[in-house]
């Protein structure tokens, strides 16, 4: 029993990390942006609502919404909306950028937006996959809990990559740096030179030498 909890523990806590849960106010003429590192081929589910407090039903205020990935295209697009959601499989890797904003004209008092953002393994739907493989409880959570180590280890592999991709900027960087200053410092020294030189030669031709 103890094993068993400990497995739905852990199938929790990993899903948790892939879910990202905010709550904020937003100023009139302001904007908000949220941004999140995802590698290639990852589900990405979001959806934001403004929070109707102290709001009759035909007072939401509205605002806007976009989502952007690494290259600047377009993922989604909102305007004027107390509501809306988004999904998306990335293409690239890189960090994609979900901005909401207000105008004056929307509310000349803050908005509250609630937001939520589903990756990987949390945004699948789980209920659907549970009915077509005939899963249920305990195996339901193994199953959730391999796609989470799965895409984890995914995780790991991608940032491994970066991290070699950085090492190589990095050496390239400081190999170019070590060679500019080595160049310098022939162009001071030739420089310097020049200077002997030139000095050198007007003092013989004032006859001071």
């Amino acid at each position: 029993m103890m094993g068993a909890l400990q497995v739905l523990g852990i199938a929790f806590a990993l899903l948790v990390c892939s879910v990202r849960c905010l709550r904020f106010d937003l100023a009139p003429a302001t904007t908000k942006c949220l941004s999140e590192e995802i590698q290639p081929e990852v589900l990405v589910l979001g959806n934001y609502h403004v929070v109707q407090e102290n709001h009759r039903p035909d007072e939401i205020p509205k605002i806007f919404a976009q989502v952007t990935s690494p290259y600047g295209n377009t993922l989604h697009y909102a305007e004027s909306v107390s509501e809306g959601h988004f999904g998306f499989t990335t293409k690239e890797s890189g960090t994609y950028m979900t901005c909401i904003w207000a105008t004056k004209a929307s509310s000349n008092h803050e908005i509250g937006v609630e937001f939520e953002l589903k990756t990987g393994v949390s945004a699948r739907d789980w209920s659907n996959i549970a009915k077509k493989e005939k899963l249920e409880g305990m195996e339901l959570e193994l199953r959730k809990l391999e796609d989470m180590v799965e895409s984890i280890h995914q995780e790991m592999l991608y940032l491994r990559e970066r991290e070699s991709e950085m090492r190589n900027v990095n050496e390239v960087t400081n190999a170019r740096v070590a060679w500019f200053s080595i160049a310098s410092l022939f162009i001071c020294l030739a420089v310097a030179g020049w200077q002997l030189w030139h000095l050198k030669s007007f003092f013989e031709r004032k006859k001071l030498l």
